[in-house]
């Protein structure tokens, strides 16, 4: 009898380690090991002539390329591609696409680009531990969906942060307005009111660094000022004032998306490809972002579970959260106990605890920097289990 299995390591770092086990030369481990490496990537935008220049190629090359029916007779104005293969198979083909018209020279650096950054894990740029990161929520806030109330006093939300800090916390969120469905929002006064107090003491007593989630500039500056060294906006930068003060203020940023805003984002959310959408969206946001003076080492983006997305919606970016790891920058998910998990679980807020540990796992697992939560100490846990299986 042989002993005969597949093996389920897909990481370049995992084949190197199997190939250098079974007693292989390093030289030739160093050639083997990108060919067991299979990637798909999309593309969108080519002119047809170009789509079709770049099937031949790739099939030339040992690859395999997918375009439109209606993009082979050129009578349609933008086409799309999927191409398929091993890394020495892009390889080949990229190093053609250089030297062909209709703009293909930019799609083959584009490529190159997008498999180096999707093979790559940035830490968030506030520093600390390598690997994912947990992010824990501090909510000074009566009205958000699961803590609202609990921490909207100064004493008992500096309690909690230097608890979370305790559990393992690698930087606290502090937002002063809700943002739950349905929300309406508050003074720019108030917001300061709640939010100020509570980054002033926790921010003398801690050693990691703080955030303010807020869509409002003056509260972004006067939070900076009080010893914040992020701006989360869930807004995505969207607003001018809002992104010429995260440029001046030249902190890390979180560009999140969210379709409508809090008021009536769950309102029948519609999308004709979620991914695709989300992923033009906040590609879109972080190219203003670098134009008004953002510097691209300092973003931090966040596809926006549950803002103005459908139970499908959510279900799809969680599932296909690696891809967005293509644009180069750390990725952040904020799914802890959110609404999706009535609809998995029948659960109410309070008893989503488990649901949402299921979804940091295959987060984790998958290249995301950064985990947003409520439950710090039990994330804590799943992540640093989660890297000791990982370790190589």
């Amino acid at each position: 009898m042989f002993e005969t299995r597949v093996l389920s390591r897909s990481c370049r770092i995992d084949i190197y380690r199997e190939l250098r086990e079974m007693g292989c030369q390093e030289r030739g481990v160093e050639i083997m090991a990108p060919k067991a490496v299979h990637r798909l990537v999309y593309a969108r935008g080519l002119d047809p002539r170009a789509a079709n220049i770049v099937k031949q190629e790739f099939l030339a090359s040992g690859g395999e390329a997918a375009v439109p029916w209606k993009s082979l007779d050129l009578s349609h104005g933008e086409s799309e591609i999927m191409m398929m293969g091993t890394l020495p198979e892009f390889h080949r083909t990229l190093v053609k696409l250089r030297e062909q018209p209709f703009k293909l020279p930019i799609l083959a650096q584009e490529i190159e680009t997008a498999l180096n950054n999707f093979d790559s894990l940035p830490e968030p740029p506030w520093g600390g531990r390598p690997g994912t990161q947990i992010m824990g929520i501090l909510n000074v806030t009566p009205d958000s969906f699961y803590d609202g109330g609990c921490w909207d006093g100064k004493d008992g939300a500096v309690a909690r942060g230097l608890e979370m800090v305790e559990q393992g916390a690698d930087i606290i969120d502090i937002g002063g307005e809700s943002t739950r469905p349905g929300s309406k929002g508050v003074t720019e006064k108030e917001e300061l009111e709640r939010v100020i107090p509570v980054i002033r003491e926790l921010g003398s007593s801690v050693d990691i660094p703080l955030s303010i989630d807020t869509h409002k500039p003056e509260v972004a500056r006067a939070a900076v000022e009080a010893g914040a060294s992020v701006v989360n906006d869930v807004y995505g930068l969207r607003d001018q004032d809002m992104l010429k003060t995260v440029a001046e203020l030249d902190v890390p940023v979180v560009i999140m998306h969210m379709q409508g805003t809090p008021e009536n984002m769950q309102k029948e959310p519609r999308y004709d490809h979620v991914v695709r959408e989300v992923y033009s969206f906040l590609l879109e946001r972080t190219e203003s972002a670098v134009e008004a003076g953002v510097r691209p080492e300092n973003i931090v983006i966040d596809p926006g579970i549950g803002f103005g997305k459908g139970i499908e919606h959510n279900l799809e970016l969680i599932d296909r959260i690696d891809e967005f790891r293509s644009m180069g920058f750390p990725v952040l998910l904020g799914a802890s106990r959110k609404s999706m998990f009535a609809h998995i679980l029948g659960k109410e807020a309070r008893d989503r605890l488990y649901g949402s540990l299921a979804v940091a796992a295959i987060a984790a697992d998958r290249g995301v920097s950064v985990l947003r939560v409520h439950d710090v100490a039990e994330t804590s846990d799943v992540v640093r289990t989660l890297e000791a299986l990982k370790v190589k």
